[in-house]
């Protein structure tokens, strides 16, 4: 596994570079288009995740990988970035460069990313409910939601964004029930 600094030291630079470039090249949108692009294909083949981060696999076979899974769907500018990212030994860490350059895009468009951990499947109403009530307390334009299902939680929701945690789940208030409970012992 690897180290949370060390990773973060490798990820920033690298980030940081292609959205600058992106920037001075005028193609910030089709570079983010890309990222989308990408990271949905990571996210749906663990296999070329760990195709990446495998140091027994040679920098040519990752190479022509990245030629035939994103060779005409991708900038050129996006595709040399991958292929500069096997050149230096990096491309193990694509998906973390991944996230943090969509964390940078969300910065610069005004975007609030809201992880939301809820016990059923929302329902639009309930989603643009929450993305409002996110809205107004971030003062973003918008907000993006990222949704995991727990149904751990029994009921309610937990909204993260950024370091504020609104724990409204009833596995919380029964958390919080329990420990004024016991306090009073």
């Amino acid at each position: 596994m690897k180290s949370s600094s060390v990773s973060q030291a490798v990820v920033a630079p690298y980030a940081e570079a292609l959205m600058s470039l992106a920037q001075e090249q005028n193609h910030l949108d089709a570079i983010a288009k890309d990222v989308r692009l990408i990271s949905e294909t990571l996210t749906d083949s663990v296999e070329l995740t760990q195709l990446f981060a495998s140091p027994l696999v040679g920098a040519n076979v990752k190479k022509g990988v990245i030629e035939s899974a994103f060779g005409s769907s991708v900038n050129v500018l996006t595709k040399s970035f991958l292929l500069l990212l096997v050149d230096r030994k990096r491309i193990a860490f694509l998906s973390e460069i991944i996230s943090q350059f969509q964390a940078l895009l969300r910065v610069i468009d005004g975007v609030a990313l809201a992880e939301i951990t809820s016990a059923l499947k929302l329902s639009r109403s309930q989603e643009d409910s929450l993305r409002d009530r996110v809205k107004a307390m971030t003062k973003s334009k918008s907000v993006q939601l990222d949704i995991t299902i727990n149904p751990d939680l029994i009921g309610g929701v937990i909204i993260k964004v950024g370091s504020q945690v609104v724990d409204a789940s009833i596995r919380g208030q029964l958390r919080r029930l329990k420990t004024s409970l016991t306090a009073g012992v």
